[in-house]
């Protein structure tokens, strides 16, 4: 199965699955994750636009801005936004706190841009050549990606931080929805052009079905406590195949 790449607003991220399933180690800092698409994804990521002038014309190193958004994706799963200091962010990743002003002016504009990237370079856009297919594999991933303990922790302490916060929830929900809405509509319109989808189908009708059952079914089987194996994967997939066809104009 192929996968093809979706631009985000900052720039292309390619989605390799076996990129984000390798794990990532940057300057000592190592993204601890057991399972799931979140193990691997910053080393893809571009570099954050710079707010202020580097001193001395520095350059904004790569290998240093891999510290620092490891050290940031930690602090967040271990003490949340709000207890979350650039202090605590620049001992961990080894660096100043010098360092992180010169990519980002502040906390929230540190994690906004961490987060975004993240969330752009977890999304697959399957390209198996079936609708079918190419649906089971958004459904996988999506599972996967709402079993994945720390995915979870950082989800549920931006949700809380976002009902305090307008600026951050709108940064934070655009993160979670437009990747996902990008890639599907990608497979959407590659069905189309297959004969699969009619030529009349109400795209925005038919994304609200894909990323919605998608995403929030595998949510509701997690906080539940029910399995989400391949058999309600499958049922799921039936489900979403028989709402796109009748997503019609």
């Amino acid at each position: 199965m192929s996968t093809t790449s979706i631009t985000a607003p900052n720039g292309p991220y390619a989605n390799d699955s076996e990129r984000f399933r390798s794990g990532l180690e940057v300057s000592g800092s190592k993204i601890r994750n057991a399972t799931g698409p979140f193990r691997t994804t910053i080393i893809a990521m571009t570099e954050p636009t710079r707010t202020r002038p580097a001193a001395g014309g520095a350059l904004l190193r790569r290998h240093v801005t891999n510290a620092i958004t490891a050290a940031a994706l930690d602090e967040l799963v271990q003490s949340g936004y709000a207890r979350m200091s650039m202090e605590a962010v620049a001992r961990r990743a080894g660096v100043g706190k010098a360092a992180i002003y010169r990519r980002w002016a502040s906390k929230q504009a540190m994690v906004e841009q961490i987060v975004g990237d993240l969330a752009w370079s977890v999304v697959p856009v399957p390209d198996t050549g079936s609708l079918r297919d190419d649906v089971s594999s958004f459904v996988a991933h999506a599972t996967a990606f709402r079993q994945d303990l720390r995915a979870n922790r950082i989800i549920a302490d931006l949700s809380a931080e976002a009902s305090r916060n307008p600026q951050l929830a709108q940064a934070f929900y655009s993160a979670l929805r437009e990747p996902r809405r990008t890639a599907g509509s990608t497979m959407l319109h590659k069905a189309i052009e297959r004969g699969e989808l009619p030529t009349d189908l109400d795209i925005d009708l038919a994304l609200d079905c894909l990323v919605g059952l998608t995403y929030a079914r595998p949510q509701a089987l997690t906080a539940s406590g029910e399995p989400a194996d391949a058999y309600s994967q499958q049922r799921l997939v039936d489900v979403i195949l028989t709402a796109l066809a009748a997503c019609r104009r």
